[in-house]
């Protein structure tokens, strides 16, 4: 903590120095002229660049901090490393599932209608029976096996 700290004490120092008209004081209240300029836009292009800078020199540090005080993990992935890589699986994870949520969708109704259709046409195929007076003749084993199979997708929904 201490560090930011004084880091965030150098930042300031640092820009009252570069830009003294442009600070009121060192608490971070800024004082801006009304209509922009081009050294309105300016500074705002320094301070983005300062703070990237100062993103940067953290990230060194805790880089550094980490082998100096883990000398052991040496061998080992970086755990800075390995969360910048965590954070990119997570987000092409959650990219995957927001493309395929709606094909999921749409492949549960599917079945949905499928099966619904197959028990209708079960059931006028029964009803055509009893008002004929036929029954059909047995079914082969690939013609179980088939129904066996669907009457498992059945019960799956």
């Amino acid at each position: 903590m201490r560090r930011i700290s004084a880091c965030s004490r150098r930042t300031r120092d640092i820009w009252s120095k570069v830009l003294p008209g442009n600070l009121q004081n060192c608490s971070g209240k800024q004082s801006y002229q009304t209509q922009p300029s081009l050294e309105h836009l300016n500074l705002v292009k320094l301070q983005f660049q300062k703070a990237d800078s100062d993103l940067d020199y953290i990230q060194y540090r805790l880089e550094y901090e980490i082998k100096t005080n883990h000398p052991d993990s040496a061998g080992e992935k970086n755990p800075v490393t390995l969360l910048k890589e965590l954070s990119a699986i997570k987000s092409r994870y959650q990219t995957l599932q927001a493309r395929f949520k709606p094909v999921a969708i749409e492949q549960k109704e599917t079945k949905s209608r499928i099966c619904a259709t197959f028990n209708k046409t079960m059931t006028m195929i029964q009803e055509l029976q009893k008002q004929t007076d036929l029954e059909l003749s047995p079914l082969t084993e690939e013609e179980k096996t088939a129904a066996e199979q669907l009457k498992s997708h059945i019960s799956d929904l």
